[in-house]
């Protein structure tokens, strides 16, 4: 016995926006990190490793987590820019 056409509508409206909602966070969250790959398993020990010193000192160079910079010279104001 064939399953009417009008039963499986909802199936397909229920696994599209499960694939359009998942692909929305994706993009969210890869726009939130600059186009880059998110970091995972960044927790409270994180914090104090030298790691996230780097990346501290990341934003505070370019004003992004993840952004980098290649120049050889901070930019002017940066020597009284310390947190500690």
């Amino acid at each position: 016995m064939p399953v009417p056409f009008e039963t499986l509508l909802p199936y397909a409206i229920m696994v599209g926006m499960f694939a359009v909602s998942g692909t929305g966070l994706a993009v969210i969250k890869t726009w939130q990190n600059d186009g880059k790959r998110p970091r995972y398993s960044i927790d409270q020990w994180d914090k104090v490793c030298y790691i996230f010193a780097l990346m501290e000192r990341d934003r505070r160079l370019t004003g992004s987590l993840r952004g980098q910079t290649d120049r050889p010279e901070a930019p002017p104001g940066f020597e009284l820019n310390n947190p500690w």
